[in-house]
């Protein structure tokens, strides 16, 4: 058993040395693996004398057991540094100020959008929505457009190859068709603004766009008259543009109302003097407005003896060019932030 007293008295310093854990196994296997010189002795204690084997046997097994206390100590002290160390790379100084992130902006059509919405909200108005896939009734018929109206044609409109033939599912050409939804499904008063996004086959130039949005204004009620109207599209043109704004109402013809009207707004950029923006004539054209013809009344179920009403109407990209002086419709929809970093 000299050996072993010899393997016994070196095994502390090397187990100590053992810098890592595929050290440590290294040395393991080197002391109490199959090759090692304890498990020689072993598979050799069948030679031995009978009378000396049990001596030999406990002999070595003490041996086993104190190399593996050595070895199951060093691989605690091991297994905490290797611990400590993991928590040491993968601490954060949360002292340390962190990366910034850049700060994101609504579109400028969502901001006119909401701020549109802002405007006739606080004087009662309530956002409606509807469809965008509508049908020919909604968008056309309930709206007293004849059949033969122009804007009827594949040439004007987008019809989609979808359900009923007869039901001419569509692109909503104008979000008007909120309106006639909206008097459906309640009775009046009915007070409410319809934004939203429209379809034409319009080819894409720096005015015209073939998806664009809308907003559309419907008020119904007992004793509404003209005068409402005005008031209304005045406190929106002062709210929106300015509060020294004016404007002026021109008669022009749309089929959902009557009398009809273009509403103007007095040039922001030159107070009514003239300039480029207005075209030297110091008004805007801005939108469409009107009384609400008694046949969408019919249509849609009102008694047009009981009630009156106005509607209004107009596109959202064309008060944002006009109030941020935009004269490409195009910048609008490219893909350039720089177009949305102007406008905070």
């Amino acid at each position: 058993m000299q050996d072993l007293d010899a393997i016994l008295g070196s095994a502390s310093e090397r187990i100590d040395g053992a810098s890592s854990l595929e050290d440590l196994d290294a040395v393991e296997s080197e002391l109490l693996g199959r090759r090692s010189y304890i498990n020689q002795q072993r598979r050799g204690l069948g030679k031995l004398d009978p009378a000396d084997r049990p001596a030999a046997g406990a002999r070595l097994q003490q041996a086993a057991d104190q190399l593996q206390g050595l070895i199951d100590g060093r691989r605690r002290v091991l297994e905490r540094q290797a611990a400590d160390r993991l928590l040491a790379d993968d601490l954060v100084d949360v002292t340390v100020p962190r990366r910034p992130v850049r700060q994101g902006r609504s579109h400028l059509i969502t901001q006119t959008i909401d701020e549109i919405s802002d405007i006739f909200t606080a004087i009662g108005y309530q956002i409606a929505d509807g469809p965008e896939a509508e049908t020919a009734w909604h968008n056309f018929d309930a709206l007293n457009t004849p059949w033969w109206h122009p804007s009827r044609l594949e040439s004007d409109t987008m019809y989609l190859d979808y359900g009923d033939p007869e039901d001419e599912i569509l692109l909503r050409t104008q979000t008007s068709t909120v309106q006639a939804r909206v008097m459906e499904s309640q009775p009046p008063p009915v007070y409410v603004l319809a934004p939203g996004r429209c379809y034409r086959t319009d080819t894409i130039d720096a005015t015209h766009l073939p998806v664009f949005h809308q907003f559309e204004g419907l008020a119904v009620a007992e004793g509404i008259t003209f005068a409402d109207l005005k008031g209304t599209l005045a406190y929106f043109a002062r709210q929106y543009f300015g509060p020294e704004r004016t404007i002026r109402l021109l008669p022009h013809f749309f089929p959902f109302t009557e009398p009809s009207a273009e509403m103007h707004v007095s040039c922001f950029a030159c107070d009514g003097s003239g300039c480029r923006v207005c075209g030297n004539n110091g008004w805007i054209e801005l939108l469409g407005c009107g009384m609400v013809d008694p046949n969408v009344f019919e249509a849609v179920g009102y008694d047009p003896s009981d009630v009156t009403g106005f509607a209004f109407g107009g596109g959202i990209e064309r008060v944002a060019q006009v109030r941020h002086g935009i004269h490409d419709m195009r910048h609008l929809i490219d893909n350039d932030l720089r177009v949305n970093e102007q406008f905070v």
